[in-house]
């Protein structure tokens, strides 16, 4: 390698990637036990948000600010509609999810056609850090990544809404004593979660081709994540992120980038059987 600032900025740009489609996924799964099988095509709506506001004259910005109401409003409805009829039962919810997965793909397809879409970022240069040139829209995600982990951790530690639903979830029935709707939060919980899953699209789509299965590429990651980091905590997207996004890295520098990605979980399963509570446990 013929500098370390490169490597470097890399392995903070695909750990920002993977916290940011991770965050949706510790709340639904992490925190709520959900096994959400759709969580990748959350993501696809998100990216195809980008693609519509930008075809219709929009920004990248609005987007940015559409992306998550869209993808909470889909969320809220799913939720009401299905996944409130099977939390206590993992199997259904591995068949209801992976079931809406390959409708969200089929109808996305049907709508935008298979033909890849491409969609550009709001900073088209590149930065020169330490002699080092890098695409500014990478130190955007960077830096936008830090400050989602951020507003999501406080979130779930000061506001009303984060102490109920960790209420909700430790004890139902003593939450409904204590004044707090479970269904209700258990709702709010999943909208919110594929609403951040929807944020990530858009951040992702200038840096990929965006297609109806682009997120799939994402789904067994953001799973590694959660549980490596530790299953309902929220500060372990950021270890489970950061020490995934580092190998992956790290290694794609010397094989095949799919390689790299197939170790890289393989070595995450190695991590679980010795530590199954995780990196951070909640």
């Amino acid at each position: 390698m013929e500098s370390i600032i490169p490597l470097v900025l890399n392995i903070l740009t695909l750990t920002s990637i993977l916290l940011l489609v991770s965050l949706g996924m510790a709340i639904i799964f992490g925190l709520m036990n959900v096994i959400n099988l759709a969580h990748g095509e959350f993501i696809t709506v998100g990216a195809f948000t980008l693609v519509v506001v930008q075809a219709a004259g929009g920004s990248f910005w609005l987007a940015l600010l559409v992306a998550p109401v869209v993808g909470y409003l889909i969320g809220l409805v799913l939720e009401k509609l299905l996944i409130s009829r099977i939390y206590q039962n993992p199997v259904h919810a591995i068949l209801v999810t992976w079931g809406l997965s390959l409708i969200l793909q089929q109808v996305i397809q049907l709508i935008f056609t298979a033909n890849p879409q491409s969609v550009s970022g709001p900073f088209p240069g590149h930065v020169t850090i330490f002699g080092e040139n890098y695409p500014a829209y990478r130190l955007f995600l960077i830096a936008t990544a830090l400050a989602t982990f951020a507003a999501v951790a406080v979130a779930f530690k000061k506001t009303r809404f984060g102490l109920d639903l960790r209420a909700s979830i430790q004890s139902a029935e003593m939450a409904s004593v204590m004044g707090v709707n479970p269904d209700k939060i258990n709702a709010r919980a999943f909208a919110l979660g594929a609403a951040l899953a929807a944020f990530s699209g858009v951040l992702l789509a200038p840096l990929t081709a965006v297609t109806a299965y682009m997120g799939i590429n994402y789904l067994a990651r953001s799973f590694f994540v959660v549980l490596v980091g530790g299953a309902g905590s929220i500060s372990g997207v950021a270890a489970g992120s950061s020490l995934i996004g580092s190998l992956e890295t790290i290694l794609s520098y010397e094989i095949p980038a799919t390689v790299a990605q197939a170790l890289v979980l393989i070595l995450a399963v190695v991590i679980l059987r010795f530590r199954p509570q995780g990196l951070v446990p909640a």
